[in-house]
């Protein structure tokens, strides 16, 4: 099937199956234990990113019945929701690590996982609604979206259910790198998407880019770390 007539008709499809990923992943720490939160940070985090993810199902649902005008209104709030979920993100970062006395190596590490994959995320939903007016490019890039996403959930997947599949892991001090997976799986659907794209439609201008983007999310990950400009940046983030 050629990739353009699969996004628009079964995107929502696929969009539905990730927000079932993302309930398995959090249904043990934050589903089943909403009352038991620490802290309100936790909720509003939750809230934001399931909004987030029903509108990815919605937006290519009413593309796909012809209700154009309606797309474009629920579109617009996310100019609101995407800033929010930023913002909530970095809130319980600095939440979360307010407390440590002294930042280690897997703080720093920790930092660079989760706010570079908000730069990735922004950087590809930014270029989504830059081409809003080019529907086929605009479906591709908000598709991307949710790539940088994915280690939240490979992570608790892993450390609940696949424990066995941390031995197989790079480590970092010893500690084996969880996210790695979520990596490489996000990066192999990418390229998938990428040789799918091409074979359909010759077309060379958005998944590359976007693996390009996720690629050097993932070396900064594993990279940022060991250097003293990272460092100095994560202190700032935490302190004030």
């Amino acid at each position: 099937m050629k990739l353009e007539k699969t996004i628009f008709q079964k995107s929502h499809l696929y969009f539905i199956a990730f927000f079932l990923f993302v309930v398995a992943g959090f249904w043990v720490t934050y589903f089943t234990k909403l009352l038991e939160q620490k802290n309100y940070r936790m909720h509003l985090h939750g809230i934001a990113l399931t909004l987030w993810c029903l509108m990815l199902i919605v937006q290519p649902y009413l593309i796909r019945t012809k209700r154009t005008k309606l797309h474009r209104t629920v579109g617009k709030a996310s100019y609101i929701l995407v800033p929010l979920m930023i913002f909530t993100t970095l809130d319980l970062l600095k939440y979360q690590l307010q407390p440590v006395p002294q930042l280690g190596t897997m703080d720093y590490f920790f930092v660079a996982l989760a706010a570079n994959a908000l730069v990735a995320f922004a950087l590809l939903y930014g270029l989504a609604i830059y081409h809003r007016k080019k529907s086929t490019i605009h479906a591709r890039y908000m598709i991307c979206t949710v790539f940088p996403m994915f280690t939240p959930v490979t992570d608790r997947l892993i450390h609940i259910h696949f424990r066995g599949m941390l031995n197989y892991m790079p480590t970092i001090e010893g500690n084996p790198m969880a996210p790695f997976a979520g990596f490489l799986l996000a990066d192999l659907m990418l390229i998938g998407l990428c040789i799918w794209d091409w074979r359909s439609h010759k077309r060379w201008n958005v998944f590359p880019l976007a693996l390009l983007i996720l690629v050097l999310y993932h070396i900064s990950v594993f990279t940022f770390y060991k250097f003293e400009f990272w460092r100095n940046f994560c202190e700032l983030f935490v302190r004030f």
